[in-house]
């Protein structure tokens, strides 16, 4: 592999959350972004343009044999060269750990399949598997390129991540749901006498408020588990992990906001958001 490999795929989509920003070490804005160019490509063969279910798991299928290749040492396809270049370079320069960018591919692969089959999950539980394999490795991967291990840690940042996935679920109804993609546990659903006709129709309900209500408060109550590591972390990741807790908050602020109307309207973070965010950053 070339050790001078071009630049990792660009930040191109929009983000709530900081990606390599100028908080991070300039050290790590290299692996970071070959990570982000990984999962973001990979996010992008499951559910962008008009593969078929088929198609899609084919190509992440290849995506996979891929990151394989790497960790064994040998090369992978041409098909993406920009992902997998920067990315070899990084596995050997910071010893990256593959089962974590697996697991990343299998929420990918889990997401084509229940979106083709219409189905959804039944219980939280089920909904927080997915998270820890789609949304928890970037955290861990990311401690993992600042050195830090311990136990508390992980657990700390596994619930800043997992709260981050819930607040994308709840913020992205008014896309996921026309797309198939049912997020909402249907055990809750049940509970609050909702179901996936009402959701479809994206029309706000007392009932359809109360559940989305509900939901947002289960992402908060997550998001708080975890940010007691915004203190435990030093220097800038600190403060990089401090805005990242910030922004997937101020999303539930605006969910809350809308009160159920987030089913028709996706609530964004936008640049007059900026110092209320810093400020309650500054606070934490």
């Amino acid at each position: 592999m070339d050790p001078n490999p071009s630049p990792p795929l660009a930040v191109t989509h929009y983000e709530n959350f900081p990606v390599a920003s100028w908080l991070c070490p300039p050290q790590l804005r290299a692996p970071i972004a070959a990570i982000y160019a990984f999962a973001r490509t990979a996010d992008d063969l499951a559910d962008e343009g008009p593969a078929s279910a088929a198609e899609r798991l084919a190509a992440l299928a290849a995506y996979r044999a891929d990151l394989h290749a790497l960790a064994a040492g040998q090369a992978p396809s041409a098909r993406w060269p920009a992902v997998f270049a920067p990315l070899a370079v990084m596995l050997q320069r910071h010893s990256l750990p593959v089962p974590l960018l697996d697991d990343l591919l299998s929420a990918f692969i889990q997401d084509v399949e229940k979106t083709r089959d219409g189905a959804g999950y039944a219980q939280r539980t089920e909904l927080l598997d997915y998270c820890r394999r789609s949304a928890n490795p970037v955290g861990r991967l990311l401690l993992h390129l600042y050195g830090v291990h311990d136990a508390q840690a992980l657990r700390e940042s596994d619930a800043i991540c997992t709260a981050l996935q819930l607040i994308n679920f709840w913020q992205d109804l008014s896309v996921d749901l026309p797309r198939g993609r049912f997020y909402l546990p249907e055990a809750d659903c049940a509970a609050h006498g909702v179901d996936r006709a009402q959701l479809q129709a994206l029309q706000p309900t007392a009932q359809t408020t109360a559940l989305i209500g509900d939901l947002a408060h289960w992402a908060r109550s997550t998001m708080q588990q975890g940010t007691p590591l915004v203190h435990r972390l030093p220097g800038r990741i600190g403060w990089e992990l401090r805005l990242v807790v910030q922004g997937g908050l101020r999303i539930l602020d605006k969910v809350d906001a809308l009160r159920g109307r987030s089913l028709c309207q996706r609530p964004r973070i936008r640049a007059w958001d900026a110092p209320g965010m810093l400020a309650r950053a500054l606070a934490m």
